[in-house]
């Protein structure tokens, strides 16, 4: 057992794409497990045991080694801080994190920005040299400029169609995410063997970074550990 790969993976869109492209790589995994009310499948013909969980406890499992690798946004990434390993940019999942408002904003003297994201988004206007009240948020961002809790929002934006039907425009992009693997400090050591393997078969099956068109963000070197929230890891 101890050379199963213990994998933190989210359900839903995220597991779906990335399941597909493991199955593209050789390896025999589930095709969806939104049907189950499972939280740990065993997949002992692919050698790995997958940890159902929630996005932004992806990196939370993987720094703490109850999982090896995981599967997570960069957005997550960024915003938590964890100190594990990130391998592949795998070009799924692919959305932007921009800047959000009413058609007819102005700045004004005092600015309020809500967000899930408060740790890029201080980070971001900071940069941009604005000083702006940043109010955490954990669902309905776009509500905050309608009912006047902010004057803008940061948020992910995949088609736009929410925007839309709220009256809502991007202003500014802030940077483009996909989906990527990560790794366990120790475990990479220690399962280098297992963990590389995957990552070689992965990377003959995903998008090449033309593809993916995620402008500054391209496929990290193997092994390259991260914390912060420097936009161009």
């Amino acid at each position: 057992m101890s050379d199963i790969l213990k994998v933190a993976m989210p359900k839903g869109r995220i597991y779906k794409k990335a399941s597909k492209l493991f199955r593209e790589a050789g390896l025999d995994i589930p095709v969806d497990v939104d049907d189950t009310r499972k939280l740990v499948i065993e997949v002992p013909e692919a050698g790995m045991e997958f940890i159902m969980a929630k996005p932004v406890d992806v990196p939370t499992y993987v720094e703490y080694g109850v999982a090896d690798i995981g599967i997570v946004g960069k957005d997550v990434l960024l915003e938590e801080n964890r100190d594990v390993y990130e391998l592949l940019n795998l070009g799924i999942a692919q959305c932007r994190m921009s800047v959000i408002g009413l058609p007819d904003w102005t700045p004004g003297i005092q600015q309020r920005v809500a967000t899930k994201y408060p740790r890029i988004a201080s980070q971001y206007f900071r940069e941009q040299g604005q000083q702006v009240e940043v109010i955490k948020l954990n669902g309905s961002i776009e509500l905050a400029p309608l009912i006047g809790l902010a004057d803008r929002i940061v948020d992910l934006v995949e088609t736009g169609q929410t925007l839309r039907e709220n009256g809502l425009v991007e202003m500014t992009g802030i940077l483009d995410i996909t989906s990527r693997l990560i790794a366990n400090r120790v475990s990479y050591r220690m399962k280098n063997g297992r963990i590389q393997a995957l990552c070689d078969a992965l990377q003959q099956v995903i998008p090449s970074p033309n593809e993916i068109s995620a402008g500054n963000l391209q496929g990290s070197s193997s092994g390259k550990r991260i914390r912060g929230t420097d936009y161009d890891l």
